[in-house]
């Protein structure tokens, strides 16, 4: 896709994006590209910069993105701490009464050593770490 920078001529200018330079040349000569501002079909390429990324645009989309991320998953981890119940480190013992029927099921989260988590993912209880960062442990 190429955007190009377009001016009619009553010295209007829009932005168009095309498939390729040739399809811009055809649709221009058969009169399909209309000015949004007053309609004229006498279009041209108007003057425009080159779109050159800066040394750090990956590094910056990949900030971009993680950003993102982690905005999702604190929503995510705000959406559990407001409505699951908090069973702080008894979390493995709550989670394997309930699995055995023991307990009644509720939506429950806390904390529990890795070894504890792999011990009841071994068992069939169904656990998930937390996603986001614990605002306690943020700078």
């Amino acid at each position: 896709m190429i955007k190009y920078s377009l001016e009619c001529n009553q010295s209007h200018t829009f932005d168009a994006w095309f498939s390729d330079s040739l399809n811009f040349e055809k649709q221009n000569k058969n009169n399909q590209i209309s000015c949004p501002n007053c309609s004229s079909l006498k279009i041209k390429k108007s003057i425009m910069a080159p779109s050159i990324p800066s040394k750090n645009y990956k590094s910056d989309l990949l900030n971009e993105k993680k950003d993102k991320v982690e905005v999702v998953l604190s929503k995510v981890r705000k959406h559990v701490e407001d409505n699951f119940d908090y069973v702080g480190d008894k979390f493995a013992d709550e989670a394997r009464s309930m699995h055995y029927g023991e307990k009644e099921e509720r939506e429950i989260y806390g904390e529990t050593t890795i070894e504890d988590a792999v011990d009841l993912i071994e068992e069939g209880v169904n656990v998930k770490p937390m996603p986001g960062v614990d605002p306690k442990l943020k700078n």
